[in-house]
């Protein structure tokens, strides 16, 4: 993936965030939180769990433990990832409903994409080859990219410096509120798939990516230009 491109004005892209628009792995998040914080004694409920899903692991971490340390934030997040990936490699996992024949289609029209996600890069590459996407993602902008989580725009302006395309020719992908509001704060367009909220606010919003017509995403930068 090349991840140093020169801005384009004639490129167009697609951001794609992870959790709940590509895949559905908040099981997996759950039972590793679960893991990696009972061996911190700490029996995290699975309603603390939803409170905070999709957040950064530091305030995650910092809202179980306010006087935790830096070090102790990298040590238990590094448990819980690693966790994590290894419940994809064990596992497996499936792609969300329409996320393949759009990833296609998409390909297939010139569209360049991008994962953007808050999540760590080992954890996007082990899905990504979990799943055999290599061939779609031009670039990847993970955590290690921002230091602020969404709905900070960062971890989308870096996507999209990334395959050079300027903010106003991006459509997100997003599934969470503090993702669609980055994508606006960013100005960029966005698609919002309720796959873990009741609504969203975003420029169109579906149940699933099924539901999206052919030319959906081409309409959605006419309207912006």
């Amino acid at each position: 993936m090349n991840n140093n491109r020169n801005t384009d004005t004639n490129r167009r892209a697609v951001l794609w965030d992870v959790d709940g628009t590509l895949i559905d792995s908040s099981e997996y998040h759950w039972l590793s939180w679960q893991g990696a914080l009972a061996a911190e004694n700490f029996p995290v409920t699975r309603e603390q769990f939803a409170k905070t899903f999709g957040q950064r692991n530091d305030e995650i971490l910092r809202s179980y433990f306010p006087r935790i340390t830096p070090a102790d934030i990298a040590r238990v997040g590094d448990a819980k990832e690693e966790a994590y990936r290894e419940l994809i490699r064990e596992r497996g996992i499936g792609l969300l409903p329409g996320v393949r024949r759009w990833l296609e289609k998409l390909k297939e029209e010139g569209w360049l994409q991008a994962v953007a996600s808050s999540a760590p890069l080992l954890n996007i590459e082990a899905i990504i080859a979990a799943l055999n996407l290599e061939s779609f993602f031009a670039a990847v902008a993970s955590a290690e990219d921002v230091t602020m989580g969404k709905p900070d725009p960062q971890v989308f302006l870096a996507a999209a410096r990334k395959v050079g395309v300027v903010p106003a020719s991006c459509v997100v992908v997003e599934d969470a509120p503090a993702g669609t509001e980055a994508a606006r704060r960013a100005g960029m367009r966005s698609i919002g798939v309720l796959s873990s909220h009741a609504e969203l606010e975003a420029d169109i919003v579906v149940r699933t990516l099924e539901e999206l017509p052919d030319d959906a995403f081409d309409k959605l930068l006419s309207r912006a230009a």
